[in-house]
């Protein structure tokens, strides 16, 4: 399977770092809106070709499938270049702006036949898969309530893109998306979001806290912050039991399941399937599916993609964060501290 990357920054070279060493998949392009920078990421990786501009990669007809791993403010112009030319994509996440733009690229892919899977790695992730499982089987009966939060310690000064609204900066796309999307795995969409938040000057969020609830009656408590460095751990509780994750809730190393009545039952990561912090569970997800003729992947549905920019634009929405070019409304009155 020939992969083409899209972006040369720090999660392009984790990701094609994993890619290379599976047997079955092979680099063979990479872009960059720089040449120069092009050219050192495919001499560090010895990948054939490298191009200063983005369409070339796009319309290199050698290209299986493109990964897209531009900052989110540049995935619906990217992705959608690469889908436009045929190409099959693999976007990271957040998976675009806001969902008007999502909807945009989901639309793109299922007209013209073409595969397209957000990167998100941690559904990927056998030991996820696992957690997941004995949820769904009712290891812990009906689920209750979700916890989970992510934050850095920064600090990160006005000029990183974590800071800058053009780059859809802030904690809740660049890290919140995961406690999202962890709830929304277990959970499904949700039928009331709330939310609070700190914002910089600039105004994005330094933090969030954001509010989940389903007509279930299950809730989901989720933070994130690029202020403050947090234990990114996770709990979910049912009415028999509790399944916890101590550290790194989106690649453990273990989990524990609490059953009532019963000794605790620790589950560990299998060496075998490499470092927990690899990205190829995702990539061979990718050309698993393109092998058997998907067009996306059932491990990362699209309309679960959708349903996660959904609940992102509602809780922007609460907390009064739009980036520069968005046109829709605010749902409610934002509840925020400025500082």
């Amino acid at each position: 399977m020939r992969w083409g990357i899209l972006a040369t920054g720090g999660i392009a070279a984790a990701f094609t770092a994993d890619l290379v060493d599976l047997p079955d998949a092979e680099v063979v392009a990479v872009a960059s809106r720089s040449e120069a920078s092009a050219k050192t990421f495919a001499e560090r990786f010895g990948i054939p070709r490298a191009y200063g501009d983005w369409r070339a990669l796009a319309e290199d007809t050698d290209v299986d499938v493109v990964y897209v791993a531009t900052p989110h403010a540049a995935h619906r112009v990217a992705a959608g270049m690469c889908l436009e030319a045929g190409r099959n994509v693999l976007c990271e996440k957040a998976f675009t702006l806001n969902v008007r733009e999502a909807e945009e690229l989901v639309a793109l892919a299922r007209d013209r036949g073409r595969f397209l899977m957000e990167a998100m790695w941690m559904y990927c992730n056998p030991l996820v898969r696992r957690l997941t499982e004995l949820v769904r089987d009712g290891a812990i009966g009906e689920v209750r309530t979700v916890q989970a939060d992510f934050g850095l310690a920064g600090p990160f000064p006005p000029s990183h893109r974590l800071r800058d609204p053009a780059q859809g900066g802030g904690a809740l796309l660049d890290l919140g998306v995961y406690p999202v999307s962890f709830a929304q795995l277990l959970l499904g969409e949700p039928s009331d979001v709330t939310g609070r938040a700190v914002l910089s000057e600039e105004g994005v969020d330094l933090q969030t806290g954001a509010l989940l609830s389903w007509e279930s009656g299950a809730i989901a408590s989720l933070h994130c912050s690029i202020v403050g460095g947090t234990g990114t751990s996770a709990s979910v509780t049912g009415s028999e039991g509790r399944i916890d994750i101590p550290s790194g809730f989106f690649f453990p190393e273990e989990f524990v399941l609490h059953r009532d009545g019963r000794d605790p039952r620790v589950f560990t990561a299998d060496p075998a399937d490499g470092p927990r912090n690899s990205l190829r569970h995702e990539a061979a997800e990718v050309m698993r599916a393109l092998r058997v003729g998907e067009t996306e992947s059932p491990l990362v549905p699209l309309d679960g993609t959708l349903a996660v920019m959904r609940t992102l634009d509602a809780v922007r929405d609460r907390i009064g964060v739009r980036y520069p070019g968005e046109e829709h409304r605010l749902g409610e009155e934002p509840a925020i501290t400025p500082v």
